[in-house]
């Protein structure tokens, strides 16, 4: 697959999740088979006004290509800056514009999924952040449209690759819908059908062969997970198995998964610091647990650990205690 002069390897792509997929879950989920890796989305206006704690957002884990920088926003004029600022920080591949995210303190400023009700100005953006970056590919993430009665994503696309996007992803659920409801393949089929350029599926890839299934279904380019893979970045491994047609192997044991889940807090401490990284690995570990009969007892451990010394002390008990105790996925 090529989105642009970036050639990718692979059909997985790790979505963009806000407090999820800081450089040290990217790096883990990069290693177990996401082939194309991307930031959570970073403010433009915070990228203009130089905020430090947004750069931190930026941060790269080593060697990570392909790979991309997502930022949100509204105002040409600032996207096109931002888009400049994260490109030259990250030394990333392509620039990555959010359309998508449902969330009411991004859309109640006109900013994510908002967008899809004024597709003209996220023509507009496009065309900005293109110009600006001449040599780097501009891609989009948005979905099915903004509820029901709007469902404009097919329009959307055409408008997006007449502005100069190298390539779409599309979730597919309605802002409405948020994170509810199922997602509608249909639509993204409909995308696939109508435009040139590269696209990429999005929503309830929950199990491996759902990888695959949302591949066949829709004809696009690349399937990309996204909640499937909290506490679980083995689906990655799992579905590359199932796509090259290999037998699919199992998750490992809980213990080698806990080891996992503290090496991502120990890399996330050295990007951010360890009282950061231990605030924000607390929803973490737990998925790490999701599934685990008589986990209750650690999870509540977990939600009150402050230092890597906690981590350390209740993964010890929890590979001693719990073992291999697991439910059926």
């Amino acid at each position: 697959m090529r989105i642009g002069t970036v050639e990718i390897h692979s059909k997985l792509a790790l979505a963009p999740m806000a407090g999820v997929t800081d450089a040290a879950f990217r790096q883990i989920c990069a290693e177990l088979g996401a082939g194309y890796t991307i930031t959570e989305l970073i403010s433009s206006k915070a990228l203009c006004y130089h905020d430090k704690k947004t750069f931190s957002l930026l941060t790269q884990f080593p060697g990570e290509h392909p790979a991309a920088v997502q930022i949100f926003g509204s105002d040409p004029a600032c996207m096109a800056e931002a888009a400049q600022i994260a490109i030259e920080h990250t030394g990333a591949d392509i620039l990555d514009i959010n359309m998508g995210c449902p969330m009411g303190k991004i859309v109640n400023n006109g900013d994510g999924a908002a967008l899809m009700k004024d597709p003209e100005l996220a023509g507009r953006i496009v065309e900005a952040v293109v110009k600006a970056l001449p040599e780097t590919p501009v891609t989009a993430k948005f979905r099915r449209g903004w509820d029901m009665g709007h469902c404009n994503c097919v329009e959307f696309a055409q408008t997006l690759e007449q502005a100069g996007a190298a390539a779409v992803a599309v979730h597919g659920r309605t802002r409405a819908q948020v994170y509810g409801g199922t997602a509608d393949w249909n639509c993204i089929r409909a995308v696939k059908e109508a435009v040139s350029i590269p696209v990429i599926a999005n929503g309830d890839i929950w199990k491996p062969e759902d990888a695959k299934r949302i591949l066949l279904h829709t004809g696009a380019d690349m399937a990309m997970i996204g909640r499937g893979c909290f506490g679980n970045p083995w689906l990655f491994q799992q579905a590359k198995a199932v796509l090259d047609g290999a037998p699919v192997p199992p998750r490992p044991p809980l213990a080698e998964r806990c080891q996992t889940a503290l090496r991502q807090i120990r890399m996330a401490a050295a990007y951010k610091g360890e009282r950061v990284a231990v605030l924000e690995a607390r929803k973490q570990y737990c998925w790490y647990l999701k599934g685990i009969p008589h986990a209750n007892y650690y999870k509540e451990q977990i939600v009150q650990m402050n230092t890597l010394e906690d981590a350390e002390r209740i993964t010890r008990g929890i590979c001693r205690d719990l073992r291999d105790q697991e439910a059926p996925l």
